[in-house]
C-alpha cells in the first residue's frame, strides 16, 4: 500500500495559483479580479457547520476593518454554488464565496490532502488561509488553522507585517 503524496504548500514569497469559480451568486470570480489589490483567500471544509460558520461570520464581523487596511476576502469550499447561497443569505456573509467541487484550487495551495480528524487520518480540506499581495505572490500562509479565533490572529499577523 503507497501513501498517498503529502500536499504541496505554498510558503511566503511563492506565486499564488491562479483560479476561477462559480461564486455564491453563480457568476464568476477569479484570483485575476484582485490584481493590484491585497486579497485574503480562505479555504474551509463546509458551509453551515459549527467551525465553518464561527469563521465566515469573524470574517464578515471584520470585513470592514480588513477593507479599510485594503484587503478584500474569499473564501472558497467544494460546497455546491446552491448551498453558498444559502450560507451566505442565512448568515448575511458579506464576501464573496466560491465553489471548488474538483478541488483543483485547494490541491494547488495544498489545501486539501491528509488531515487528522478525531484521530483518524483522512483525506480532506485543510482550514488554511493565505493573505495574496497586490504583485500575486503569498503574502502569510497559514495551514490546519483553528476556526475559533482565526480571523483575530490573522489581523495580528497583518498588522505585524505592515509595521
Amino acid at each position: 500500500m503507497t501513501t498517498p503524496p503529502e500536499a504541496k504548500r505554498l510558503d511566503v514569497g511563492d506565486k499564488a495559483p491562479d483560479f476561477t469559480l462559480t461564486n455564491d451568486k453563480g457568476e464568476t470570480t477569479s484570483l485575476a479580479d484582485f490584481t493590484g489589490q491585497r486579497v485574503v483567500v480562505y479555504f474551509y471544509p463546509r458551509a453551515n457547520t459549527p467551525g465553518c460558520t464561527k469563521e465566515a461570520c469573524d470574517f464578515r464581523d471584520s470585513l470592514a476593518q480588513l477593507n479599510s487596511a485594503g484587503i478584500a476576502v474569499v473564501g472558497i469550499s467544494p460546497d455546491k454554488v446552491e448551498a453558498l447561497a444559502k450560507f451566505r443569505d442565512e448568515h448575511e456573509l458579506n464576501f464573496p464565496l466560491l465553489s471548488d467541487p474538483d478541488k483543483e484550487v485547494m490541491e494547488a495551495y495544498g489545501a486539501f490532502g491528509e488531515k487528522k480528524n478525531y484521530g483518524k487520518v483522512v483525506q480532506g480540506v485543510i482550514r488554511s488561509t493565505f493573505l495574496v499581495e497586490p504583485d500575486g505572490t503569498i503574502g502569510l500562509a497559514k495551514y490546519n488553522v483553528r476556526a475559533t479565533g482565526h480571523v483575530a490572529r490573522i489581523i495580528k499577523d497583518l498588522e505585524a507585517t505592515n509595521s
